[in-house]
């Protein structure tokens, strides 16, 4: 459970100003990363706790807790959804925590490519124009977006599926088309959220065989789960318990 308090922050300690650059090879760098929301007019629940996280380019990491670990939190601030109560979070560089949301909008798009457990997909769109949308977002014009779609369902080895809409797909493969729109962008981070937890046994290990080989080709996958056979995919597995690393693992 989240540590419940009876008093307020000071406002000056709401956000505090960088006060040093991040490390040159940290994709991500958090620093004393702390996430309090309000509930009520006296009492605040912390669900981040002084988080220090470093990940570096071509990592496979996953993010691993109970329910109320705060790893849900976590990974809102690692994909720019939030932001740090107080704490410092740097994105290649950028101090992310400090910016605006049209400029976190941006970032996002940029950046970060999301695979979600429910797939959120467009049931009316193809394949093919599902994968295109963050291309669309981003002003791509049309005939290079198809080019670029085309390119990433390939990847995910749904190129013969592409003009599929996703009831005529099984689970897995919409995961698949899934995965493909997060890769579209060329993101810097593919954070995916309990990518097989609408997905039987097989399928699930399957989706995790191509996150295997998509690390291999050198995207930066960051996972957030709560079952332990899916984390042990990852080659670096951070505990998370009552909004702290508890341990890390590296395997």
């Amino acid at each position: 459970m989240s540590e419940i308090l009876t008093h307020t922050v000071p406002e000056q300690e709401a956000k505090r100003r960088v006060t040093r650059t991040p490390p040159p090879d940290g994709l991500i760098h958090m620093e004393g990363v702390w996430r309090t929301y309000q509930m009520g007019e006296q009492v605040l629940v912390h669900a981040l706790r002084g988080i220090d996280l470093t990940i570096k380019p071509g990592e496979y990491v996953a993010i691993i807790g109970p329910s109320g670990s705060g790893k849900s939190t976590l990974m809102n601030l690692i994909g720019c959804l939030d932001t740090p109560t107080k704490g410092q979070y740097w994105l290649k560089g950028k101090l992310v925590s400090e910016m605006d949301d049209d400029e976190l909008a941006y970032i996002r798009n940029q950046e970060i490519g999301f695979v979600f457990q429910l797939f959120n997909l467009l049931p009316r769109a193809t394949a093919l124009h599902n994968v295109e949308l963050p291309l669309i977002y981003a002003g791509v014009p049309a005939e290079e977006r198809m080019e670029r779609a085309r390119r990433a369902l390939e990847i995910v080895d749904l190129a013969d599926r592409m003009h599929h809409r996703p009831n005529e797909l099984s689970g897995g493969q919409r995961q698949r088309v899934a995965i493909a729109r997060a890769l579209v962008n060329n993101p810097s981070i593919l954070l995916a959220d309990e990518p097989t937890g609408a997905l039987d046994t097989k399928t699930g290990a399957e989706i995790m065989s191509l996150f295997d080989q998509l690390n291999e080709r050198g995207n930066t996958i960051i996972i957030v789960t709560h079952e332990p056979a899916i984390a042990a995919h990852a080659r670096r597995i951070i505990h998370l318990r009552d909004g702290q690393i508890e341990r890390e693992e590296y395997q």
